[in-house]
Formats: C-alpha cells, structure tokens, sequence
C-alpha cells in the first residue's frame, strides 16, 4: 500500500483485511480513489472482480482432488468455534482414512484452516477451525449471491455483516498475538493460547482468546470490532462480570484472571466501564 502511495486509516486497512487476508495479490487491486468498503464491493462484486472466480480458482491450482478440501471449508464456514474431526466427517460426508487425513494437513500447512486445542481439553478433542479471510468471505456472502448485482455498501448494516465483522476481527487478533502480548508488557512470558467455553453453567459462555500465562495470570480477551469507541451498558457489564465468575468457578483456577477488552478505538468511559478491565487494548496495537 505505501509503495502505491495509498494511505488509508486503521479502521479501513483493517476492513479489507478481513476481506483480503494478506494476499499481495489481491491488495494490488486496491485503489486509492475507492473506500475500503467500495473496494471491497469493486474487487469482489463486480463483474470483472478479480476475486469474483477466484475461490474455485484458489484451491484447484493448489490442491488435486480440490472438490474435497472445499467441501471441509465448506463445512467449517458456518462454525465459528471450528469442528472435531469426527464432526468433519459427518458434515462434510468423507471417508474417514489416510487420504482425509493428508487433506486436513494440507490444509492447514497451507494457512486455510488452524487445529487447537480448548483450554483443559485433550489432543483427541481438538478442534480444526478455517481461518482463511477470503475463504470465509466469499462462503459468507459471494457463494450464493447474484454477485454483479450484490450490494456490498446496503449489506454493511445488516447483522450477517455485524456478526462476520466481529468473528473476522477475532481473527485478526489471533495473527497479531505476538503485538498483543507486547501491548501487554508480556512479550517475554512464556504464555499458550486456548479457547474456552462453558459445558456446566451456560453454553453461551465463551472465551475465544484465552492467553494462560507461566507468571500466573490468565488474560480473557473479550474482542469487540465498532467503528466507535466501545460502550459497555448495564447488560454487557453483567455478561461479563458473569463471564469470568463462570470461568473460575468451572475451570478451579488459581491464577488471578485479567479482564482483556481488544477493541478498534477503546472503550467509552462511563459508570458500567470504571473498573471492569484490567487491560485495554486498541486496533493500533496491531499495527506494532
């Protein structure tokens, strides 16, 4: 972007990333004229868009037998949290057997997908989870759409885009641990990164960066994308007061465990905000 002189805020860089992930490629089409939302609308939706064709394109100069590696994207698309191998299987409808296996290797020595294991969870529970940007966006909103005819600028505030935005910054965060540990003052702490969601009190309960440190402090990231500053009201301040309480009281932890607010410009101060957080965390911390 700065060798074609383009110089576009945070908020907007980051909108086509989670779009565009970090295919050179695919940023060269990104002009200078344009916002990030109308290059978004002009490189994926319109009629010689370079990413119009590009999903098929994608995986089938890559992959032999693609058909199968789309169908597991496919099957991890809708499910945010990722699935089991067992559940790929089922979804996905494969034969279990070596050449599943290589497929899902593939994958994720490719960058498309991610295996992890939940916090306090064994290696057999691991879940796989596809963490391509473009993979996502095009599964989201260019796979089933008439796309030449696609309002990407209407689409912005609809709630399929709100809970995509949220779920793509989470994403993010994930590439960038490394400058969000250094926005910590943790860079040198040896720390593993989990997620975690509760089995006992309240499926809804979840934590989806969860970063378990070896100087006995667990920070739980709760990672809001809004194009202002943050506003915890009187309810979210009660999910998340009940969020940590349910966190200690399954997992029995005995680390002191730090509220981590990572938000695109900060939160806004008011009588629910003063005291929640240990640590706040802006989208310029990213940018380290």
């Amino acid at each position: 972007m700065q060798e074609k002189n383009i110089y576009f805020d945070k908020y907007s860089i980051t909108q086509l990333y989670k779009c565009l992930g970090g295919i050179p490629y695919y940023w060269d089409e990104v002009k200078p004229a344009y916002s990030a939302i109308q290059n978004i609308q002009e490189v994926c939706f319109s009629k010689d868009g370079l990413l119009k064709g590009e999903f098929v394109n994608l995986y089938s100069s890559l992959f032999k037998n693609f058909e199968k590696h789309i169908s597991i994207i496919e099957a991890l698309s809708p499910k945010n949290k990722g699935l089991t191998r067992e559940e790929i299987l089922s979804v996905a409808k494969l034969p279990n057997g070596g050449s599943f296996s290589r497929i899902l290797n593939e994958l994720e020595e490719s960058g498309f997908i991610r295996k992890y294991t939940p916090f306090e969870k064994k290696n057999r529970q691991s879940l796989y989870q596809l963490v391509d940007f473009f993979s996502n966006f095009y599964i989201k909103f260019m796979r089933d759409t008439d796309i030449e005819n696609y309002n990407w600028v209407a689409m912005t505030d609809h709630p399929q885009y709100r809970a995509w935005s949220g779920y793509a910054f989470e994403q993010v965060c994930l590439y960038h641990l490394s400058e969000i540990k250094k926005a910590l003052g943790i860079s040198g702490v040896l720390t593993s990164v989990y997620s975690w969601r509760s089995s006992k009190s309240d499926e809804n309960v979840q934590i989806d960066l969860l970063i378990d440190r070896r100087d006995n402090v667990s920070n739980l990231c709760e990672i809001k994308f809004s194009i202002n500053p943050y506003e915890i009201d009187k309810e979210s301040n009660a999910k998340l007061r009940n969020k940590i309480g349910v966190f200690k009281a399954e997992t029995k932890t005995r680390k002191s465990v730090f509220l981590t607010m990572i938000t695109t410009y900060g939160i806004k101060k008011n009588m629910y905000s003063s005291g929640l957080a240990q640590n706040e965390i802006t989208m310029e911390a990213l940018f380290e």
